[in-house]
């Protein structure tokens, strides 16, 4: 179907959008170390049955151990680590402007891929990290705009409430760009653990598999397991969207990059992949009522002209 990879494309920076707002609700809930844990278990669960469909086998047993060792480093860096500091961002300052600096992905990637495969970088790829770099600072120079700073409460003095959101903001945006550092890195390791030609779904399979006992395992070191089966069933209402967001990302998400991959050309996939922080600026104003300013907008623009860049 003519177009159905530009489109694909679009879907999938949907997915992601409406995914984040639902695991933002989720992990003021439950906590981000929960979500976590869930999510990926659950998106382990959903990713072999579409592993079982697509190959038709339920687990790709036959990889290489070399091949196994790069791609369960991935996915112990993105999922566990680079998303634990996505989730982290969402709680603190909202989807929108997280996924924002969560956008430097591909800049930090790029760099990655020059430092440690000798990859080259053209001169239209640094500008696009300078301008994407450029647009990510209009934006988080500009905190948002929210009423509680603006409504003084009796029991903490004006200037505490906001030196407090200014901490908050800071490290939110530190929880952004270590997800974004994450996600490179993450990049990286998939990058070399798929060179020799292992389908995709195989090779998240893998890194999900890895993510997963990771994540359990420090689970049960710290003692939580028990916790967390109490906070699950106090929060009943949030595993609905636990499994929501999980299947908005992991799955249909993931589903739809694989596909807009195979039937457009990356430059265009990848630049229609980055709209996420666009389409998120409507859906905070209408979820969240955050009250976004035409410097929000620029910068975003700006942070995303520069992404597009770095594929031409």
């Amino acid at each position: 179907m003519e177009l159905f990879g530009e489109l694909a494309s679009i879907g999938t920076s949907l997915a992601y959008s409406f995914g984040s707002v639902v695991f933002t609700f989720a992990g003021r809930s439950v906590g981000t170390g929960l979500l976590n844990r869930t999510r990926l278990a659950l998106a382990l669960l959903f990713t072999v049955l579409l592993h079982l469909a697509l190959t038709g086998t339920l687990y790709p047993v036959n990889t290489s151990s070399s091949v196994f060792g790069w791609l369960a480093a991935s996915g112990v860096v993105g999922y566990v680590i680079g998303d634990a500091f996505l989730f982290e961002g969402f709680v603190l300052v909202g989807p929108r402007l997280t996924m924002l600096v969560f956008a430097s992905a591909p800049v930090l990637s790029t760099i990655m891929a020059w430092v440690f495969l000798n990859e080259r970088l053209s001169a239209i790829e640094i500008a696009g990290i300078v301008v994407t770099i450029a647009g990510i600072a209009i934006v988080v120079g500009d905190p948002p705009k929210t009423g509680r700073a603006e409504t003084p409460q009796a029991e903490t003095p004006r200037s505490e409430t906001a030196l407090r959101d200014r901490r908050q903001y800071a490290l939110g945006l530190l929880a952004a760009f270590g997800a974004a550092l994450g996600q490179a890195g993450a990049n990286l390791l998939s990058k070399i653990g798929l060179a020799g030609g292992l389908p995709a779904i195989s090779g998240n399979a893998i890194r999900l598999t890895a993510a997963v006992v990771v994540a359990w395992l420090l689970a049960i070191f710290r003692r939580q397991i028990v916790s967390s089966y109490r906070t699950l069933r106090e929060q009943r209402q949030m595993m609905g969207f636990i499994v929501i967001g999980t299947i908005l990302g992991p799955v249909i998400g993931v589903w739809l990059a694989l596909t807009a991959v195979t039937l457009a050309p990356l430059g265009i996939v990848t630049t229609l992949q980055s709209l996420t922080p666009i389409f998120l600026i409507p859906i905070s104003y209408v979820v969240f009522k955050e009250r976004i300013g035409r410097r929000a907008i620029l910068g975003t623009l700006v942070a995303i002209v520069g992404s597009v860049l770095l594929f031409f």
